[in-house]
């Protein structure tokens, strides 16, 4: 099985809430996360999931998993085709269950990735 790949979703408005989101962190929690990732593509989903890196929510909505201190980092992405996977966007956790309106937010950005591919 190929080992995933991770890209960060621009929005047509420009954005790109993860790489914003991952700019607003401090140092150690960035690198915790973007270690995360880097762990995710070299190993592969199977470890990375034993090692609980990372965590199916929904139909094709997954988590990207961090933690530096006290401090839960998440990025929320999903399966494109293949290998490659788009990360649309992270937020800090402050509660044992992913906020539904993080997961809401998530839903809402596939949705719009697929209807720009398909007007491509």
């Amino acid at each position: 099985m190929k080992k995933p790949e991770f890209a960060f979703y621009q929005r047509p408005n420009g954005h790109t809430e993860f790489l914003e989101f991952l700019q607003s962190l401090p140092e150690k929690d960035r690198a915790k996360l973007i270690a995360n990732i880097t762990n995710v593509q070299d190993q592969g989903l199977i470890v990375a999931r034993k090692m609980k890196w990372i965590k199916k929510l929904d139909d094709n909505l997954f988590e990207l998993r961090s933690k530096a201190g006290n401090n839960i980092q998440r990025g929320l992405y999903f399966h494109v085709t293949g290998s490659d996977y788009q990360i649309t966007h992270g937020f800090t956790k402050k509660s044992q269950k992913t906020p539904p309106n993080e997961v809401k937010h998530a839903l809402e950005i596939r949705a719009e990735y697929w209807e720009e591919q398909k007007n491509d």
